[in-house]
């Protein structure tokens, strides 16, 4: 909470000398990578800009923050728009801020990203300032083929834009496949130490189904056993709901599959590490 003003002696005086335009404006705006599974794939939904900049360019959904909200806010206003979901009950947190000069041609824009993820949300439609919605395969983007705008300087991710349009890979406006890369390693190791994944499903699930969106997320699934002892031996990461009475346990017969519902636990320790050869910080 603010101090009141009054017990700041001098304070009104000098705010009413005070000339703001001596600093050059700006506007903030916030970007959400939003991530589900659609079919076994980890999909990022992006609408495709109707106009300038970048007409016609694939880009992150998002907006400028209104002078009568906070960048948290608007995050959860733009959330609400560009899914059609109007009581968001997934995840959502805050990723980082985008702030290099001559990231938006217009003018200086300072981004605060955002991270969203949430089960099966709905088909994608385009509303607002987008000429089409679609849900993306991750795997399609062609995020791991090239680094080239990893620390750019201004002016440089419009020219990333252009190379990253070839072939069959969706051109993303501004710095938005900086963002993406972010938002989707930040996904990817969360998953690691913390039990994330579970908010990829909807519950009541099975321990298949949660090893699914690590499949989907990390590329390879876990190791079966580690990963049965890691979700089964840290309280209050799952929390047996009932038996399934229609799965099956597989071909050969047998009980059917417990049921799931998320627990209270929020961090594994020690880790559940990807696979050798899939984190970012291995050669």
């Amino acid at each position: 909470m603010l101090a009141h003003q009054g017990s700041r002696p001098g304070e009104r005086e000098f705010l009413g000398g005070y000339d703001p335009a001596g600093f050059p404006p700006f506007a903030v705006a916030v970007d959400l990578a939003i991530f589900t599974i659609r079919a076994g794939l980890l999909a990022v939904l992006l609408v495709q800009r109707r106009d300038h900049p970048y007409q016609g360019y694939w880009a992150l959904p998002g907006g400028f923050v209104r002078p009568d909200e906070s960048a948290g806010q608007a995050a959860c206003r733009e959330l609400a728009e560009e899914t059609g979901v109007s009581a968001f009950t997934g995840h959502l947190e805050q990723l980082r801020t985008y702030s290099e000069p001559g990231r938006d041609p217009r003018m200086r824009v300072v981004s605060v990203a955002h991270v969203a993820l949430a089960p099966n949300l709905p088909d994608a439609r385009a509303g607002g300032d987008a000429a089409a919605a679609r849900w993306w395969p991750v795997e399609d983007l062609g995020l791991a083929d090239d680094a080239r705008d990893a620390g750019a300087g201004a002016g440089d991710a419009g020219a990333w834009a252009e190379d990253a349009g070839a072939g069959d890979v969706p051109v993303l406006a501004f710095d938005h496949a900086r963002i993406l890369r972010d938002a989707l390693e930040r996904v990817r190791a969360k998953l690691e130490y913390t039990t994330l994944a579970a908010a990829f499903v909807d519950e009541p699930f099975t321990l298949a189904d949660l090893r699914r969106v690590y499949a989907a997320v990390w590329g390879s699934a876990p190791d079966l056993g580690n990963f049965r002892r890691k979700v089964l031996g840290t309280e209050g990461f799952v929390v047996e709901a009932r038996r399934s009475a229609t799965a099956a346990a597989g071909a050969a017969g047998g009980r059917p599959p417990l049921l799931y519902r998320r627990g209270h636990a929020t961090t594994l320790h020690p880790p559940l590490l990807r696979p050798a050869g899939l984190r970012e910080d291995q050669p």
